[in-house]
């Protein structure tokens, strides 16, 4: 069996079980969810959204037991960058801003990993304390309510470690971004992404991170078409930087685009690199 085709099997697995596709405990004794149709821009074709799975494959739902929730598409999607960005030999690490329980991040250096590169990094930047008060109340929820997406740096770093991929390619920027971006010990990225939701954070990643974001590199922007002020965030970074690239939508949720190249060298081809 060739080396490719092992890979693949390991990272098809990895994202089934960073998903909780294989047990699948979202879809025993769920409600079913109202229909959610949604166009494809590219084609204009319509999908519906019916079962409870469909929604978990997009991404639509707070899994009970994954350690991601950003569905398979958007898993597909990250892997699809990362791969891109090495073949096209893309300069700079990886980077998640807005971790959640890490599955994302997990994704990266299991690629990095399975590419035999330990050149790069994965950056794991979040504040591990859930989302500040005043974002919560400027968008007019409770900001003295539970936070869901509170997961602490230390349960993350052991979800890390349940995969075998916690070492020192794995780098942990905790605190809140207005805090921790600016000075943050990273030159640059091949692939930005970005979990944010709402307008001030994925303001303050754009601003200090988009300009770190190499030439041809990868940016993705999750929950853009799901909160309002996060897109609103994003249509103004690309406005004022007049950023034109287009962007490309992934599911009824998130989107990206690369970075424009300029003067790029030549592609590496990744089963023949010297890494």
């Amino acid at each position: 069996m060739q080396e490719s085709h092992l890979r693949q099997l390991y990272l098809e697995l990895l994202k089934k079980v960073l998903g909780d596709f294989i047990y699948d405990l979202d879809a025993t004794g769920s409600e079913k969810p109202p229909p959610l149709t949604w166009a494809d821009p590219r084609t204009g074709r319509k999908y519906t959204l019916q079962t409870m799975a469909e929604y978990k494959y997009n991404g639509l739902i707070f899994p009970r037991q994954a350690h991601t929730m950003i569905g398979m598409k958007r898993l597909n999607n990250l892997q699809y960058c990362v791969e891109e960005a090495l073949k096209q030999n893309i300069p700079g690490d990886l980077l998640e801003a807005g971790v959640w329980k890490g599955g994302a991040c997990i994704l990266m250096r299991a690629l990095l990993k399975a590419y035999g590169i330990n050149n790069r990094k994965v950056w794991v930047a979040d504040s591990f304390a859930g989302f500040l008060p005043e974002d919560l109340k400027t968008s007019g929820l409770d900001p003295t309510s539970t936070n869901q997406n509170s997961i602490s740096q230390e349960k993350v770093k052991a979800h890390f470690k349940a995969y075998d991929l916690l070492d020192d390619q794995v780098c942990f920027l905790p605190g809140y971004f207005h805090e921790t971006l600016p000075e943050a010990p990273v030159e640059k990225l091949a692939v930005l992404r970005l979990d944010a939701d709402f307008y001030n954070p994925t303001q303050e990643i754009l601003t200090h991170l988009y300009p770190r974001l190499s030439p041809g590199g990868f940016i993705i922007i999750d929950d853009y078409h799901i909160f309002e002020e996060c897109r609103q965030a994003v249509l103004d970074y690309r406005q004022t930087h007049q950023i034109k690239e287009p962007i490309h939508r992934i599911d009824p949720a998130a989107v990206y685009w690369q970075k424009k190249k300029e003067n790029l060298t030549e592609p590496l081809l990744l089963e023949k690199a010297d890494l």
